[in-house]
């Protein structure tokens, strides 16, 4: 989860038994944006966002071809916390890591 998260998604998350590693948990909260995503990489683990800057990383690294583990991108206003909590624990459950790969999927999915 980027810094930005509401906390309640990441509480929502886990109340469903999905695994979540905050960039506050993990101590990465100050880093860059691109900085923030090599990490998440390095640990196979898609990046939640709701910072339209993650965009604009994501389509400098595929013009680029730089791989990244996978973003998913909701705009703040156009998808409630319900909505986020839902799509994501879908994700989780059903989506491997692979699927994401050098991906920007946005919420929500319906």
């Amino acid at each position: 989860m980027d810094v930005h998260v509401p906390l309640a998604i990441t509480e929502g998350l886990r109340r469903r038994g999905v695994d979540v590693l905050t960039a506050q948990d993990d101590g990465s909260s100050e880093l860059e944006d691109s900085v923030l995503l090599d990490r998440a990489t390095s640990f196979g683990r898609v990046l939640f966002t709701q910072d339209e800057d993650f965009l604009a990383e994501a389509a400098r690294r595929r013009t680029l071809g730089e791989a990244f583990s996978g973003i998913v991108y909701a705009h703040q206003l156009r998808v409630t916390i319900g909505q986020c909590v839902g799509d994501l624990e879908i994700i989780a459950k059903v989506c491997e890591p692979a699927d994401l790969a050098d991906r920007v999927t946005h919420l929500p999915l319906r």
